[in-house]
């Protein structure tokens, strides 16, 4: 229900209140978000793709994700998310943009805290030197 009401909250608000000049899509703000936005999403769909390849078939049990951001967070497709729409925060520059990226974030890394903890429970093996969402900061 959430993301039907934000969907119906960005396209109301970019219908009716953007303005965007012939120049808009060269400008340095639109560029930078647009290129955080296609990396974000690049993060996201590789780091989905070695979650999804984590076991073979018919096999069952957790397993200790590896590879790209993998090695250093624990949830590399959460934080690919938040480039992502950090990406389109900015990009838009909207009020109902960041007002999206909040709630993004403080969903996301609620959740990433979760994940980290458990993976740092249920494996003995698990690389302590590994953040939560953020390389190298939490």
């Amino acid at each position: 229900m959430f993301c039907l009401y934000n969907g119906y909250l960005q396209t109301c608000y970019h219908g009716s209140y953007v303005k965007q000049s012939q120049g808009a899509l060269y400008n340095i703000r639109c560029s930078v978000g647009f290129v955080m936005f296609v990396v974000g999403m690049a993060l996201n769909i590789h780091s989905d793709y070695l979650l999804r390849n984590l076991r073979r078939p018919n096999e069952q049990g957790y397993k200790i994700p590896r590879g790209g951001l993998f090695e250093y967070v624990s949830c590399a497709n959460f934080f690919g998310e938040i480039v992502e729409w950090c990406g389109y925060a900015i990009l838009c520059g909207s009020l109902p943009a960041f007002a999206f990226l909040c709630f993004v974030l403080v969903n996301l890394g609620a959740r990433s805290w979760h994940h980290h903890r458990s993976y740092l429970e249920k494996f003995e093996d698990y690389p302590k030197n590994r953040k939560a969402l953020i390389p190298f900061i939490f």
